[in-house]
């Protein structure tokens, strides 16, 4: 279990560490980062495609672009 949760871990930090250039890259980015970590871990893909969506875009537009500046 460990392992999977680890896994888990590292696909989200990896996809939410990819920006895209646009909204809907960064969105796509995350929710298949979300998704991955969603199968690793047995929780609901569409759950983990919308939150890995919604944290992905969030960092790239608020907090990646703040530390820019």
């Amino acid at each position: 279990m460990r392992i999977k949760l680890s896994a888990a871990l590292l696909v989200a930090a990896l996809g939410l560490s990819a920006c895209g250039d646009t909204s809907l890259e960064q969105g796509i980015f995350g929710a298949g980062a979300g998704t991955g970590a969603a199968l690793l871990t047995g929780v609901d893909p569409v759950t983990g495609a919308i939150v890995g969506a919604a944290g992905n875009v969030a960092y790239c537009q608020y907090v990646k672009q703040a530390n820019c500046r």
